[in-house]
């Protein structure tokens, strides 16, 4: 009677014990967050570096370039989740500061692919893949503090 006393108030020890454990084992350590953060950072750098080189192949390059851009955006997008784990990484994401952004970014990876495989739409595209860019650069802007608010200071003393 007791037992079920403590597990209807929240108070049962055990039970919190088993979470605990089962956490703490399938959470990784910080070194094998960074090693894995590097390696999917990497990879998508090396993914859109050779969809960048692939751009110049005559025939599919434009096709070869848009897929495996958006790879490389997507590996290094996914990379971060290394550091700060998936759930933490989504919640940042879709913060109200980085919610247009995040959006924005969505759409372009997949309207870019949906431009070389079902519209066959090359120009399109590499519009998107444009896009792509600046939403991944004005979303990494969002991390760094008054970054955005400098670069549209900067862009609005030039213009002006």
């Amino acid at each position: 009677m007791e037992k079920l006393r403590r597990v209807l108030s929240g108070q049962d020890d055990e039970e919190q014990g088993l979470t605990s454990q089962v956490l703490d084992s399938s959470t990784l350590s910080f070194s094998t967050r960074v090693k894995w953060f590097a390696i999917c950072f990497a990879s998508g750098i090396v993914c859109s570096i050779l969809g960048t080189a692939m751009l110049w192949l005559p025939g599919a390059g434009t096709k070869l370039f848009a897929v495996f851009y958006t790879l490389g955006n997507i590996a290094a997008l996914a990379s971060t989740c290394f550091l700060m784990g998936p759930v933490k990484q989504l919640k940042k994401m879709f913060e109200p500061t980085r919610l247009i952004v995040t959006i924005v970014m969505l759409l372009c990876f997949i309207c870019t692919l949906c431009a070389v495989f079902w519209w066959g739409k090359k120009g399109l595209a590499l519009l998107f893949c444009i896009l792509q860019f600046l939403a991944m650069t004005w979303y990494s802007l969002s991390y760094i503090p008054y970054a955005r608010d400098a670069v549209i200071k900067c862009f609005t003393s030039c213009l002006g």
